[in-house]
């Protein structure tokens, strides 16, 4: 996995295929290997020379745990991008969508096409509340017992239809419960960037082609926010996976991979 400086930080990022670019941004906490659970091996067979970095805050990448802005984390991928070559076709998810869709706005010169999943122009109520709910717990060093963070985590993340298969939801509680991230000032850092302004209205200033994904059961991040952005890009194309919840792109991996590769060929 190479690490290499760029935007003043050491960045890793590992990269798998060949063919047109495609770079791949995670959301808060998540390291860039997540994608290759379901989404890098459909788009490498696919003909894509893919992408997946590990946002600052995540290491090997360096934490920056003084803390850092969603404009440093936009600077780190368009940096990437230069690096590698040129344009890219560009996905995020949640945080990651946010970086994606303000990479868009910024530098459409290194954007062909973007994704966004689960994403959001602007917090919720109940976003706000359960993100100071969040940093509060790490500030205050809490430990909650891993069986029912893992339960926790399953209900923020996953949809009803899945926790309904008493098997499925055995295993996603499983996973849930032995790999919790570990609270490091990075992941800390990475907690004040989900904060922010309302910047539905700037997305109208878009001008690269542009998918939304929202999950039908995604609590984290409702269909009404995703809509929301998909509605002020102009042009953008919308598009709704059932039965998932924020981790839809692990949850109903072939829905999500049809739309990106039906997407991303255009």
């Amino acid at each position: 996995m190479p690490i290499t400086e760029l935007n003043g930080i050491r960045l890793s990022y590992a990269e798998q295929g060949s063919g047109p670019l495609v770079v791949m941004v995670m959301g808060t906490g998540s390291p860039g290997r997540v994608w290759g659970a379901h989404q890098v091996p459909a788009l490498t067979k696919a003909g894509y020379r893919v992408v997946t970095v590990d946002n600052r805050g995540i290491a090997p990448t360096d934490e920056c745990a003084e803390g850092f802005s969603l404009d440093d984390m936009v600077g780190d991928i368009a940096a990437l991008i230069e690096h590698l070559g040129g344009s890219a076709r560009v996905v995020g998810t949640s945080l990651g969508a946010r970086v994606t869709q303000e990479l868009a706005l910024a530098r459409p010169d290194l954007v062909s096409r973007a994704v966004m999943l689960a994403t959001y122009g602007r917090q919720s109520a109940f976003q706000a509340r359960l993100g100071a709910g969040e940093r509060a717990l790490a500030d205050q060093n809490v430990q909650l017992p891993a069986e029912y963070r893992s339960a926790v985590t399953a209900a923020l993340n996953l949809s009803p239809a899945t926790l309904a298969e008493p098997s499925a939801a055995r295993d996603w509680l499983d996973i849930f419960e032995f790999s919790a991230p570990e609270q490091t000032p990075g992941l800390r850092a990475q907690m004040e960037v989900d904060r922010g302004e309302d910047r539905t209205a700037h997305y109208r200033r878009i001008s690269v082609p542009c998918m939304v994904v929202g999950f039908a059961d995604d609590r984290m991040v409702p269909t009404d926010l995703c809509r929301e952005v998909a509605d002020a890009i102009p042009g953008a194309r919308y598009e709704e996976v059932p039965d998932a919840g924020h981790y839809g792109y692990l949850e109903r991996p072939d829905a999500v991979n049809e739309l990106l590769i039906d997407f991303l060929q255009q």
